[in-house]
């Protein structure tokens, strides 16, 4: 948008957050959407109905991306993810960092925000931790780490990291024509094989994995098309508002929930605003919270006291 006070779009960037992450929390309590649970559901049981869960919603979410791209109501490449600089260290040692901590805090962040809704106590203790060590990675001394050594160890691309662009300079095609090319194969193939079983073909598997992907999509909508300013009257410069990347966003769920630390810690502050992020991490626990109401299924739910073993007096322990 322009000629547009930026500070007049904030509510409307942060509450539409809300609201996208509200549906995102109430659909993902009804459906059990988990990362962690799709892949030791195949592990564990060889069961594939969440894993395909998962790969529709990413389909859903490349496609509605891609075609919001080429319909030219957002670009992609103002979001910090497709930049030319490869850190290809700092990506293998974050992912797995993240599948182990996923796994031992029994579900990725979308989960444990889910279940905070639920009732469940023990995922806020989750919640805190992996908070204050997203935030030592962001800014503290995970952050000193990250960027004086894994993200030293780069490629320095021509230009993006996406597919599309690639494709489109290694086979010196036009880039339009490689995202339809990448948006068909990708989003294509991965629907085609989450939709090829016919026992996954439920309400609850495919409104998980639809609502899911259409949510992404609403995201890059929200921050990229109705949250942006071409020119910023304070600063000349284009300008996408109330995100904390000072770009497009969607939803994550690890960096916002240190964002939301940080709003707490420094509440009086009046330069720190409800951002898009904030407001998706808090709308994915009231829409939780709401399903789980409205089915009676909430409870709270806390660590139980260990056993005290026989013989042994409680001073003791």
């Amino acid at each position: 948008m322009s000629g547009v006070d930026p500070a007049s779009l904030v509510p409307y960037v942060a509450w539409g957050g809300f609201v996208l992450a509200f549906v995102f929390g109430f659909v993902g309590n009804r459906t059990n959407f988990c990362t962690m649970g799709a892949v030791s559901d195949v592990v564990n049981m060889g069961d594939w109905n969440r894993m395909r869960m998962w790969l529709l919603a990413i389909a859903v979410a490349i496609a509605g991306a891609q075609l919001l791209e080429l319909g030219g109501l957002v670009k992609l490449s103002n979001s910090i993810y497709p930049g030319p600089n490869f850190t290809w260290l700092s990506y293998i040692v974050g992912g797995f960092l993240f599948g182990v901590g996923m796994t031992l805090g029994s579900g990725c962040g979308s989960k444990t925000l889910i279940r905070i809704g639920g009732g469940n106590l023990k995922s806020l203790v989750v919640v805190v931790f992996m908070a204050v060590a997203a935030y030592m990675t962001l800014r503290g001394l995970f952050g000193a780490f990250r960027v004086g050594v894994l993200e030293q160890a780069s490629v320095q691309l021509a230009s993006g990291q996406d597919i599309p662009t690639l494709a489109a300079r290694a086979f010196g095609a036009d880039r339009t024509t490689m995202a339809w090319i990448a948006m068909i194969v990708f989003a294509g193939g991965l629907g085609a094989f989450a939709l090829a079983r016919r026992e996954f073909w439920t309400f609850d598997n495919l409104l998980g994995g639809t609502v899911v992907g259409l949510v992404i999509v609403g995201g890059w909508y929200l921050s990229g098309r109705i949250g942006y300013v071409a020119e910023d009257p304070n600063t000349l410069q284009e300008a996408w508002v109330a995100t904390n990347t000072g770009r497009m966003e969607s939803l994550s769920f690890v960096a916002p929930q240190a964002f939301v630390l940080e709003l707490l810690m420094f509440w009086t502050d009046k330069s720190k605003l409800v951002t898009f992020g904030i407001a998706s991490a808090l709308g994915v626990v009231a829409g939780s919270a709401a399903y789980a109401l409205a089915t009676r299924s909430f409870r709270w739910e806390g660590s139980a006291t260990p056993p005290i073993p026989a013989g042994t007096s409680s001073a003791a322990s």
